[in-house]
């Protein structure tokens, strides 16, 4: 911003002036020399170079990160204070836990995925009947083409799903794909385009 100085003719009235005047004039004839030196201490690369992984053996890393995930399996089975797995986290062991309990469950996705065919083929249907005209009609054929689709959905899937579960138990399980593909109705349902 810039500053006002009176201007020395006229006591009584200020000109703006600005705030580093003068210094376009400065020049620095000669480089200026740093100095100081910019060294690592000796410990840090020692410690560098052992926690350094670039030069190891696949075999011994992966051992490695076992031993590591086998430490923290540890700590959850005979729990104990300790702040080296706060410090030390990694996701290996996560990842193999998640896998681990997702190889029943890749199975009962893959069906739900597939169930959802009728469900695309109703949204495609109320695609196209939103091109014609709004009003009563045009909902009430959307409204019975996704209730058709949805009980489909629901039917085929409970096909698929019913030699996995007890049968006092059917109910239970239905309820949740139940659910999910009625979620999905209600969006194709309520969809209106801008």
């Amino acid at each position: 911003m810039a500053e006002a100085a009176e201007s020395p003719g006229d006591p009584g009235t200020a000109s703006p002036r600005p705030l580093f005047a003068g210094l376009s004039d400065i020049s620095i004839s000669q480089d200026i020399p740093i100095e100081g030196e910019i060294t690592i201490p000796v410990r840090s690369r020692i410690r560098e170079s052992d926690s350094s992984t670039l030069n190891e053996s696949v075999r011994n890393t992966i051992m490695r990160d076992l031993k590591a995930v086998g430490k923290k399996f540890m700590h959850v089975l005979y729990p104990r204070k300790s702040n080296t797995l706060l410090r030390d986290w990694d996701l290996w062991g996560p990842l193999i836990l998640c896998v681990t309990l997702a190889l029943s469950f890749f199975q009962s996705l893959c069906v739900l995925g597939y169930c959802i065919l009728p469900l695309t083929v109703a949204m495609l249907v109320c695609r196209l009947v939103l091109l014609a005209e709004p009003g009563p009609v045009n909902f009430m054929v959307r409204l019975f083409v996704v209730i058709v689709m949805f009980v489909w959905s629901i039917v085929a899937s409970t096909a698929f799903l019913a030699d996995s579960q007890p049968p006092n138990r059917k109910a239970l399980a239905v309820y949740p794909v139940f659910l999910f593909y009625f979620v999905i109705s209600w969006m194709i349902l309520t969809f209106t385009p801008q």
